[in-house]
């Protein structure tokens, strides 16, 4: 992984996309522990985490996670997921964090270096060659292990660096079992 000590950075974290990649790959993610990799290695000035949060439920079990994350230097941003019915009667939830990280990638890409972004969404092409005119490396954290892969290949393409998310997450995973502290 190419990260300069000196550079800032920020993180982009995409919740439910990195989410689904450790499920998928059977492993947990140590927040603190994914923070402090990068602020050994670079300059982190802000790491963002997007969720999308169903507001009709009394008690989501994203709560715990998105109040430790909010307390211990991640800036969160959430907004409330909608849930319907699709035509087969299945319970659907729809709540894409997608514009969100874009407008804060883009207002933040004149005071930064490089952007870490945690999705595969190819969907989000556009911004990260947008991002990359303005003179900001960025890198794209997702899996090609899972099956299917959970990066959009045209993502992968643009990014200046494609991280491989089972290369670094021996950094910081945890059990399935083991409390978040």
């Amino acid at each position: 992984m190419f990260l300069k000590n000196n550079e800032k950075v920020c993180l982009f974290i995409d919740g439910a996309n990195l989410y689904s990649a450790s499920r998928n790959l059977n492993f947990d993610v140590d927040y603190r522990n994914l923070l402090n990799f990068f602020k050994k290695q670079c300059n982190v000035i802000r790491a963002y985490y997007y969720s999308a949060v169903l507001d009709t439920e009394e008690y989501s079990p994203l709560k715990p996670l998105t109040d430790w994350l909010a307390y211990n230097g991640f800036l969160l941003v959430t907004k409330n997921a909608r849930e319907f019915t699709d035509q087969n009667g299945r319970r659907r939830v729809k709540g894409s964090m997608d514009i969100e990280l874009a407008v804060d990638m883009m207002e933040i890409a004149p005071k930064i270096d490089h952007a870490i972004l945690f999705s595969g969404d190819a969907d989000l092409r556009r911004l990260v060659e947008s991002v990359q005119r303005q003179g900001v490396r960025v890198s794209v954290v997702s899996s090609i292990k899972t099956n299917p892969p959970m990066i959009g290949d045209e993502l992968r393409r643009q990014a200046d660096q494609f991280i491989e998310l089972t290369s670094i997450a021996p950094e910081f995973t945890r059990r399935p079992n083991e409390a978040q502290q």
